[in-house]
């Protein structure tokens, strides 16, 4: 039998109960666990602190929670930039009376609905581009391996110089065929396995660094109770290649470029139409010009670059690989301050239907 926790804990509504009883300065009693990842605290570190420390919003004074309590009267408060652990998010809030000393508190954040639309509208989108490409990849191999063929029995036919001709145009017929490839993307099977995220975040940067020595400071915010995630290494090395490559391009001219590497657990977050309870979250964080503005919207596609030499692909490559993995990828770019955000189902049988589930239990 589900108990109420174990209800509230499944909600992706923030809930918080504050208890009035003590001193009239609204502590925390109750926090469930997507008000747990909203502040960045446990419920045991919450327990006992007040209300308004956590929130930080003129809005909520200790005036208007009393004024709840004493009029039961219910108090709204909507589309109210919050200062919390992760940072400034937008949210519409609820307080309500619970009982003579105890107050609900509701919080429901826009920028996760606004973020859900848009990854739904980005998703249809990279979905039809991946069809048209398919399709634009079909209809330019075909004829490329039409004229390899016939650059082969010619080059058969030659001799001495004039074969350097035929190998040319071999060369990059095979030139394109590889370029159509890479624009689709890996395909192959991926082979799951437990791994450690922050295994292949290190491997990636000692290739980093054995290019450039020294040049750049990474600094490191791990989460150590981060749990292994169900992925392929390789993929994900080469996924995570992709951006802090990029990242390091990026900073060849900016003084003291420095690259934060940040790994925590977030609770009941939305990839798609799944909920997962638990999510690993990736940030890469660099102190660059930024991306952009032109392209930030589309610079997961494939063939859009920031860079005059830039391909173009390495980020759609990321994406498709993240896509794979029932993940997502993110991007919020402002001059001095760029973060790539990768966030990846713990468990891979959750993201292929497990999460939708209601998992009751009565440990908590």
């Amino acid at each position: 039998m589900a108990t109420y926790r174990d209800i509230l804990d499944q909600l992706t509504t923030a809930v918080a109960v504050v208890d009035a009883a003590s001193d009239r300065s609204f502590r925390i009693s109750y926090l469930n666990q997507s008000a747990q990842s909203m502040f960045g605290r446990s419920e045991a570190r919450a327990v006992g602190v007040p209300l308004a420390d956590l929130m930080r919003d003129s809005h909520a004074t200790t005036a208007v929670l009393q004024g709840v309590l004493d009029t039961g009267q219910p108090f709204t408060k909507r589309e109210v930039r919050l200062h919390v652990a992760e940072g400034l998010i937008r949210v519409n809030y609820s307080i309500a009376p619970l009982s003579d000393t105890d107050l609900l508190v509701e919080f429901e954040r826009l920028d996760r609905i606004l973020r859900i639309d848009r990854d739904d509208r980005h998703v249809t989108l990279q979905e039809t581009m991946r069809k048209l490409g398919r399709g634009l990849a079909h209809e330019i191999k075909n004829p490329l391996g039409g004229i390899r063929g016939a650059a082969q029995l010619l080059d058969r036919q030659l001799e001495g110089d004039e074969r350097e001709y035929t190998a040319v145009i071999i060369s990059e017929a095979d030139r394109l065929r590889n370029l159509v490839d890479r624009i689709l993307g890996p395909n192959g099977k991926l082979n799951f396995a437990p791994v450690n995220v922050h295994h292949v975040i290190e491997r990636v940067v000692k290739l980093l660094d054995a290019e450039c020595p020294s040049r750049i400071t990474f600094e490191r915010s791990y989460d150590p109770s981060l749990p292994e995630v169900e992925a392929d290494f390789e993929q994900l090395v080469q996924a995570t290649l992709n951006v802090l490559n990029n990242a390091a391009l990026a900073l060849a001219d900016t003084p003291d470029p420095k690259i934060t590497l940040a790994t925590r657990v977030v609770r009941q977050f939305t990839i798609g139409p799944t909920r997962h309870r638990l999510v690993a979250n990736v940030d890469f964080i660099d102190n660059g010009p930024g991306v952009p503005a032109d392209i930030a919207d589309r610079i997961f596609y494939p063939m859009i670059s920031g860079r005059p030499a830039g391909s173009g692909l390495g980020l759609a490559i990321t994406h498709t690989i993240l896509a794979q993995h029932n993940g997502l990828v993110e991007c919020e770019s402002e001059r001095g301050r760029t973060v790539f955000s990768f966030y990846l189902p713990i468990r891979q049988s959750q993201a292929n239907g497990a999460a939708t589930t209601l998992e009751i239990s009565n440990d908590h």
